[in-house]
C-alpha cells in the first residue's frame, strides 16, 4: 500500500473559482457576479502577442488548457492575454470542454462535526490538490445525511435533493443543480412530494428517487422522475413497500434499493428493485440484500460494497449465485475511518473517511482458469491521500466524481 502525502501540513485549500452564492433561508439564489467579458477591441489587440514566445498559439493554448487550477493565480500574472483565459474558470473549463478535455474531480459533501455547517470539499483527482466550490442556497440547519446527491459525471453536473432541516424534522422537496463549467448553483424544479433518507439513481440521464421519510416521519412508497432537460418532474410506479433508503445503486438500467441492515439485527432488511423500461418494482434477492452490508459502487458491471460494519475485504455481488465474494487484495487502509463516502470512476474506486482523508483502490480483473463460464476474479490495491490539517473536524456524507 502506498501513501501519498499532499505537501506540507499547512496544505492550502483553494477557490475552484469566486463564490457567487450566499446562504438563503428561502433558498433564493443570490445576485451572480459578472463574469469577465474582454470586448472584441481588446482580445484583437492581444492578437500579435504570442501565448508562449517560439510556440503556435494552438499547441500553446492546448498546454495552457492543462495547467492545474492551484496555478492559475500566480499563472494570471505572466501576461494580458494569459490572465483573460485563465482569470475566469467559466471561460477555462469552457474551453476545455470544447477541445474534449475531460480529468476526474472529487466533489465531496461534507459537515463540521461541531458546527453542523455543510460545505463542498473538492479533490482534483489528477494532481491531488483541494479546492472550494460556492456554497449551497439552502439553510443552516440541515441534517447533512438527509440529502441525496447525484451526479452525471461527462457533464459536469452534480444535483442535490431533498434533506430534512434537522431542528424541525421536516423533510424537503429541494433541488439543486451545481454546473463545474459555470462553477454555480441553480434551483431546480422542487420534487412532487418532499423526502429525506430515500434512494437515488441516474438511469439514462435522469434522476430517479424513490421511499424515504415524509413530512409526518412516516416512511415513502411513492417515487419520482426528473428529466434535467425539461427540468420537470413526473410521478412513476410506487415500490409496493414503504420504506427509507440506507443506500442505493444503479446496476445493468435498474435502481437497486436497500434499507440496510438495522439494530439489533432481529429482521433481514428489505430491497427493491426498479426497471425504468416497464415501470415496475421487484423484490431484491435475499442473497443481495442480505449481504449489502456498506456503501456500494458499480465497476466493470458489478456492484461492490465497502462495509462499515467491520473493517473487512471489498466484496463483490455474484448474481449467478445470488452471493457476495470478498476481492482479493489488502482491506479498507486503517487510517480510513467511517463514516465513509464512496464513489467509482472507471476501474477506481474513492472511499472518503472521516477528516477527509481518502483510500483510492485500483481494481483488476481476470477471467477465471478452469470455468466453463465466463467469470471474473477481481484484486483491489489501495494508496491514500492525506488531507490538509485544516479538515481535521470534517465528517463526509456523500461522494460524486465529475469530468471537466
Amino acid at each position: 500500500m502506498q501513501r501519498v502525502r499532499l505537501s506540507s501540513q499547512q496544505t492550502p485549500v483553494l477557490k475552484l473559482g469566486d463564490s457567487q452564492m450566499t446562504l438563503s433561508p428561502k433558498f433564493r439564489l443570490a445576485n451572480k457576479s459578472h463574469l469577465l467579458n474582454p470586448s472584441s477591441d481588446l482580445e484583437s489587440s492581444l492578437c500579435g502577442e504570442p501565448l508562449i514566445p517560439g510556440l503556435p498559439d494552438d499547441v500553446a493554448f492546448n498546454c495552457l488548457l492543462r495547467l492545474p487550477v492551484h496555478s492559475h493565480a500566480a499563472c494570471r500574472a505572466v501576461c494580458r492575454r494569459w490572465h483573460l483565459l485563465l482569470g475566469s474558470k467559466e471561460r477555462f473549463f469552457t474551453r476545455r470542454k470544447e477541445l474534449g478535455f475531460k480529468e476526474p474531480w472529487l466533489f465531496v459533501f461534507v459537515f463540521h462535526k461541531c458546527t453542523g455547517k455543510i460545505q463542498w470539499q473538492v479533490l482534483d483527482l489528477t494532481h491531488f490538490s483541494w479546492h472550494s466550490i460556492p456554497l449551497m442556497p439552502c439553510k443552516d440547519k440541515v441534517c447533512p445525511h438527509g440529502f441525496r446527491c447525484v451526479s452525471i459525471p461527462h457533464e459536469g453536473t452534480l444535483f442535490v435533493c431533498g434533506g430534512m432541516v434537522s431542528d424541525v424534522d421536516c423533510p424537503l422537496d429541494l433541488v439543486l443543480k451545481y454546473e463545474m463549467q459555470k462553477n454555480r448553483w441553480t434551483v431546480m424544479n422542487q420534487m412532487i412530494t418532499a423526502r429525506s433518507f430515500f434512494a437515488s439513481g441516474v438511469i439514462d440521464g435522469k434522476i430517479y428517487v424513490a421511499g424515504g421519510n415524509s413530512t409526518d416521519l412516516f416512511e415513502l412508497d411513492s417515487a419520482e422522475v426528473l428529466d434535467p432537460i425539461q427540468g420537470s418532474w413526473n410521478s412513476i410506479a410506487s415500490m409496493g413497500t414503504n420504506m427509507a433508503s440506507y443506500d442505493a445503486a444503479v446496476l445493468n438500467g435498474k435502481l437497486l434499493v436497500t434499507e440496510g441492515w438495522l439494530w439489533p439485527f432481529y429482521v433481514a432488511p428489505r430491497g427493491q428493485v426498479y426497471n425504468p423500461t416497464t415501470n415496475n418494482w421487484e423484490t431484491m434477492a435475499i442473497g443481495l440484500r442480505e449481504g449489502w452490508t456498506g456503501s456500494s459502487v458499480v465497476v466493470y458491471g458489478h456492484l461492490f460494497v465497502v462495509s462499515e460494519l467491520e473493517r473487512m475485504k471489498l466484496k463483490v455481488y455474484d448474481a449467478a449465485s445470488d452471493s457476495w465474494d470478498a476481492i482479493e487484495g489488502p482491506p479498507l487502509p486503517e487510517q480510513i475511518c467511517k463514516p465513509f463516502a464512496v464513489n467509482a470512476c472507471d476501474s477506481t474506486i474513492y472511499v472518503v473517511g472521516r477528516n477527509l482523508h481518502v483510500a483510492v483502490g485500483h481494481i483488476s480483473r481476470l477471467s477465471r482458469k478452469g470455468t466453463s463460464e465466463k467469470k471474473w476474479s477481481f484484486n483491489v490495491s489501495w494508496h491514500v491521500v492525506d488531507a490538509p490539517e485544516c479538515f481535521s473536524d470534517l465528517t463526509p456524507s456523500s461522494s460524486q466524481v465529475l469530468f471537466a
